[in-house]
């Protein structure tokens, strides 16, 4: 009798690898639908996973934080605008896993709450799709720009690298009559809050972009960071680009440097 069992033993493993070899080869790539519980609420969310992922290598991921118009529950606006647009444009240039949270309606991506959406969300990914925790990026535009400063000084050392576009540290007069709650967890409109961001978020590489022209999110914001992490020592860049108003963002993300720069980076 223990021929034909070693011969069943031999036959299920032989079954498991071909099972196993074929999930991984028939795994979904592309933007994949997703949904995330916290405290009893589900929020969904995007993921794009590049056609050649495999399960044999850790991946860099990049957490992409969407911009005001973009807010909602239905888990696709946000896929719109920005990064994820590159993405559908050009694929082949971004080797990397994005994940894509979704603000809700009428939040911020400062709050608390909204924070821990994006950092769930990109936790849950990189359990799912074997991402790299040294080349973990982060970026985010206008509204998103905010919220890359914002997760960027509060956690630092947990991103390789991030991205700010047209976004800053302060919100604006407009942004604070829209949403009164910022008040009390965004830092004053005065040269110390900028040294401070600077100093905690330290050597992290930064590359700030903005327009010059923008009238929905004042460029000044970004220069006085960006002079403030000069002076603390970081390692930061800056591109203004002149006569762009607020859309600076398919400018950004179709720099052919940026890429390569990123995924560069390593904790």
């Amino acid at each position: 009798m223990r021929f034909p069992l070693l011969l069943c033993l031999s036959f299920l493993t032989l079954a498991h690898a071909a099972t196993s070899h074929g999930a991984a080869r028939n795994q979904a790539t592309g933007f994949l639908n997703r949904t995330l519980s916290l405290h009893g609420a589900t929020y969904k969310y995007q993921v794009f996973v590049p056609d050649n992922w495999s399960p044999k290598q850790k991946w860099p991921v990049i957490l992409f934080l969407h911009g005001s118009g973009e807010r909602g529950d239905d888990g696709l606006l946000q896929t719109d605008v920005g990064l994820p647009h590159a993405i559908r444009q050009n694929r082949s240039r971004f080797p990397a896993i994005v994940v894509i949270p979704q603000c809700l309606t009428g939040r911020w991506w400062t709050e608390p709450e909204m924070e821990e959406v994006a950092l769930g969300a990109l936790a849950a990914t990189s359990k799912e799709f074997k991402g790299d925790p040294k080349r973990t990026y982060l970026t985010g535009l206008s509204m998103g720009g905010y919220g890359s400063w914002s997760l960027a000084w509060e956690y630092p050392g947990k991103f390789a690298a991030i991205v700010p576009i047209c976004g800053g540290i302060v919100p604006t007069p407009s942004q604070l009559k829209e949403h009164p709650a910022l008040a009390k967890i965004s830092l004053p409109d005065d040269p110390k809050s900028y040294r401070e961001v600077a100093q905690k978020i330290g050597k992290t590489p930064v590359w700030i972009f903005h327009g010059a022209d923008d009238t929905s999110v004042p460029v000044e914001g970004s220069r006085k960071i960006y002079a403030a992490s000069k002076a603390a020592g970081a390692n930061v860049r800056y591109t203004e680009y002149p006569g762009v108003g607020h859309n600076s963002w398919d400018k950004a993300y179709a720099e052919p440097e940026l890429m390569t720069w990123l995924l560069a980076q390593s904790l």
